[in-house]
């Protein structure tokens, strides 16, 4: 049974307080057109190409070396990639990172971070489970949630996996750093948890399309995809919030926006990680600020800077608009740490971002030397917090 949480909001006058509208009939026939077409007739022969592929030319060790599913959740499997270290005739116990990947709460899979969570896993010597959950419009919010909180408590009591219950962290991408930082605030999941990497997530649903896209950096001079002048996520997140939020749904619950929990509702350790070409990344960032007790920009407070930063280069000295860590002594020596991505688009470290760019080596490149410098970061800051 899911645990009871009070998710009550920061106040709110009844002005201020929103939520989810019904809307017009032709609007919801066409985003359940469209994400019929995305999950049953677009997604289906993809996969089925892929899995096709990975047999005539196989991906190497970037395939889990485990997939398995639990009885009580048939339909979610999920992909485990052990540590270059382990040894199965061994005790050793090893330090874990549960991924949850993203999609909108309406699209992707576990396999979409096979790379990445195998990167993680061999440069850091990490157990690293990637989580699985069951999609909207079918399963609109709150089910994923607790999808997840069942599916983590299963591997935490799996006494196959060689896990240290003193050394677990719990990272998402977009939709899945939405659920990374929702499911943490359950009172089953928290007190697992010693630290939580939401990279590029949704959390909050409270403004306007419009204000999110108002905070956000624009680089022409970059051209190619990222040079462009809207986001493409402005044309996705409509039917992504129909797909996930039920008519009346309170936006300010924090399973839903967690940047409006209090500090004490979510684990110590915080690493929030954002685009600098992603009009979601000004929400992540007042969060992040609010959380740590820094400054929160204004909502039309443009995020990062005009000037490009060098070619696979990462800000992280002697620029708070980039990089900082703050350890609040106040909260038991809470660390919240900020990493915003320059010159970078959401979903930039993610395989499928190729197709969707086409053939600009450039950014390709940039993103490629950026994700390895990511996961190196990640990892430092994770071992640090492990063994405090």
């Amino acid at each position: 049974m899911a645990a009871v949480l009070d998710t009550s909001a920061a106040p709110a006058s009844n002005a201020q307080r929103r939520v989810a509208p019904q809307l017009p009939t032709a609007t919801r026939i066409l985003h359940a057109t469209c994400a019929f077409a995305f999950q049953k007739v677009i997604l289906p022969p993809w996969i089925f190409y892929s899995k096709v592929k990975s047999y005539i030319v196989p991906p190497g060790d970037r395939y889990p070396d485990q997939i398995k599913s639990y009885p009580a959740l048939k339909t979610l499997p999920i992909r485990i990639f052990y540590p270059p270290s382990y040894d199965p005739a061994s005790t050793k116990r090893h330090p874990v990172l549960l991924t949850i990947h993203g999609g909108g709460f309406v699209l992707g899979n576990p396999w979409d971070n096979d790379a990445w969570n195998r990167a993680f896993s061999t440069s850091h010597d990490y157990l690293v489970v990637a989580l699985n959950y069951s999609k909207a419009p079918d399963s609109p919010f709150p089910k994923p949630v607790y999808d997840l909180e069942v599916l983590i408590q299963l591997v935490l009591a799996d006494t196959t996996l060689p896990i240290d219950y003193d050394k677990i962290a719990l990272a998402g991408w977009s939709a899945g750093g939405n659920l990374a930082l929702a499911v943490s605030q359950l009172d089953t999941i928290k007190l697992h948890i010693k630290a939580v990497v939401p990279l590029y997530p949704v959390v909050d649903f409270v403004p306007t399309q419009e204000t999110k896209c108002a905070g956000r950096r624009y680089k022409p001079d970059l051209g190619g995809f990222r040079g462009q002048d809207k986001d493409y996520l402005l044309l996705l997140s409509p039917l992504f919030n129909w797909a996930y939020l039920n008519p009346g749904t309170d936006l300010y619950d924090t399973l839903l926006s967690p940047a409006h929990a209090k500090r004490e509702a979510l684990p110590k350790n915080i690493f929030m990680i954002a685009c600098e070409l992603d009009m979601l990344a000004p929400e992540a960032w007042r969060m992040i600020c609010s959380l740590a007790g820094k400054r929160v920009p204004r909502d039309d407070e443009v995020i990062g800077r005009q000037i490009p930063a060098k070619e696979g280069e990462l800000i992280t000295d002697k620029d708070d608009r980039y990089a900082w860590e703050e350890v609040v002594k106040t909260d038991g020596g809470a660390r919240y740490k900020w990493l915003l991505i320059p010159d970078q688009i959401h979903g930039f470290d993610q395989d499928s971002i190729g197709h969707m760019v086409g053939k600009d080596e450039k950014f390709l490149l940039d993103a490629q030397m950026k994700t390895d410098k990511m996961i190196e970061a990640i990892g430092d800051w994770l071992n640090d917090v492990m063994n405090v």
